[in-house]
């Protein structure tokens, strides 16, 4: 019979593959400039290969899967 652990594992279990899901993941040539039109850090270029977006708009975008809403 299951009980509380295992229903809790299983929540924790199915919210880590929806998040593994939901991420990006880049691939390609890294951006220079952001959309926004923020430069993006050599750091983060060489961090993360192929990124397209700055840290803000990726933290926004972030923030957006997990459907908190900022002022």
């Amino acid at each position: 019979m299951a009980d509380d652990v295992d229903f809790a594992e299983e929540r924790i279990e199915k919210e880590l593959a929806s998040a593994l899901a939901a991420r990006v993941v880049y691939a390609g040539e890294s951006a220079y400039e952001c959309e926004c039109g923020e430069v993006i850090s050599e750091g983060r270029r060489a961090a993360v290969p192929g990124v397209q977006d700055c840290i803000t708009c990726a933290e926004r975008a972030a923030l957006q899967v997990r459907g908190v809403r900022r002022g």
